[in-house]
């Protein structure tokens, strides 16, 4: 299977201590580079996070975010600090009895930093659902990249198949494009009343088809054909050699052209330049 980089997943996950949200955004990149948004408490998590995509994925921008709300109806039992609370009220009472007015409050003691607190969730417990959940978000992430690879793939042989048809036309006009310029050739030399031996009519047609030839071209578009099946069928991460194939393909069809006296394969060379861009730009999604 082949993967396509552009990709999403969200997955939610609730429990008594609370909701997160995980949500992973894939796009194209010609290495894997990772980007965090994560709330402060779970920056500690980056490191897992960004081996845990490096284990995943080969290439790709990727952008992951955690969203986090704390259930406040799930505090813990409130603890009060009655050594604090005390020392505070007999301060508060000491500065009253020197004439000064307090106007302190039991409300005031207990709002004093320290003199309550409450328990707060298991961190660990809640580290360890936090990455179970985004566990499986990249697993949804590599899912849609794989069902988006598979289209790009089904796109790229449907274009390889063109390409074959094209090459198909070439080979089969070659043999009338070198009679007709044979005869062209002959023609020209009875037009200027020239008498050309057989010989030397055969010494200028082979330097001709020389020139002309495209047999080597078509043969080694043949073999690229072959090779890009064999990458999509072996799939992983084949994004950077399926885009070297598609660098001989124009290596070829810019040949091709060149050679063409004929307009019918000036257009199939023309439709294979098409149809080779088309798949370039395609592959640049893929992994």
């Amino acid at each position: 299977m082949i993967y396509s980089m552009t990709a999403f997943a969200r997955k939610e996950h609730t429990a008594e201590w609370g909701t997160a949200v995980w949500e992973i955004r894939s796009v194209n990149q010609r290495y894997l580079e990772t980007y965090f948004r994560l709330p402060e408490q779970f920056r500690s998590l980056e490191p897992l996070l960004r081996e845990r995509f490096r284990q995943a994925l080969q290439r790709g921008k990727v952008e992951c975010s955690l969203r986090y709300v704390a259930n406040d109806a799930a505090v813990g039992k409130v603890t009060l600090n009655e050594a604090l609370a005390k020392q505070l009220m007999e301060a508060a009472d000491w500065v009253q009895s020197h004439g000064q007015s307090t106007g302190v409050s039991p409300f005031d003691v207990l709002r004093w930093p320290g003199v309550i607190s409450a328990e707060e969730a298991d961190m660990d417990t809640v580290q360890a659902q936090l990455l179970e959940t985004f566990d499986n978000a990249l697993k949804e992430l590599v899912s849609a990249r794989g069902a988006e690879g598979e289209n790009l793939k089904e796109l790229i042989e449907q274009r390889l198949q063109g390409i074959e048809v094209e090459v198909g036309k070439v080979r089969e006009k070659m043999p009338a494009v070198m009679k007709w310029q044979r005869d062209r050739i002959s023609s020209k030399f009875e037009e200027a009343r020239i008498e050309l031996d057989a010989g030397r009519l055969e010494q200028e047609m082979i330097l001709l088809a020389a020139r002309l030839d495209v047999a080597e071209e078509l043969d080694r578009l043949h073999s690229h054909l072959s090779e890009t099946r064999k990458i999509l069928h072996k799939g992983g991460a084949v994004g950077r050699r399926l885009d070297f194939m598609m660098q001989e393909f124009n290596r070829e069809s810019n040949t091709l052209a060149s050679k063409s006296i004929d307009a019918d394969i000036t257009q199939s060379a023309v439709e294979l330049k098409v149809l080779i861009e088309q798949m370039r730009e395609q592959i640049q999604n893929i992994e």
